[in-house]
């Protein structure tokens, strides 16, 4: 049983710090829908940039994590240079925030602050 423990607990461990490496991780329900999309430091800093650099104009409709998009919103293009993995997605800038929307159900999976 020992045994056992200390092999999960090593697993856990190295999963852990594989997952640090890595810029962009999404977190899956068992649906295998996202659920979550974390973004390094980094990387928010360069999508926050792009932002203000494009002048890209806000939405006026209040946007919200885990909700969807309203149709009239129109959703933007993930440039190629956020990342490969985030290209999947869309994105809306909503008051001075920058909110990654799935297209396919137009949903909000995480605000860049």
């Amino acid at each position: 049983m020992k045994k056992l423990m200390l092999t999960c607990a090593t697993a856990a461990l190295i999963s852990t710090g594989a997952m640090a490496q890595s810029t962009v991780v999404t977190t899956t329900t068992g649906t295998g829908r996202a659920t979550a999309v974390q973004i390094e430091p980094e990387y928010r800093t360069k999508i926050r940039t792009y932002v203000t650099e494009h002048k890209v104009r806000p939405v006026q409709q209040k946007i919200v994590v885990g909700q969807p998009v309203p149709r009239e919103v129109e959703l933007e293009a993930v440039p190629a240079d956020w990342g490969s993995s985030l290209t999947k997605y869309r994105y809306v800038y909503s008051g001075e925030r920058v909110m990654l929307v799935d297209p396919s159900t137009r949903t909000v999976v995480q605000e860049i602050d």
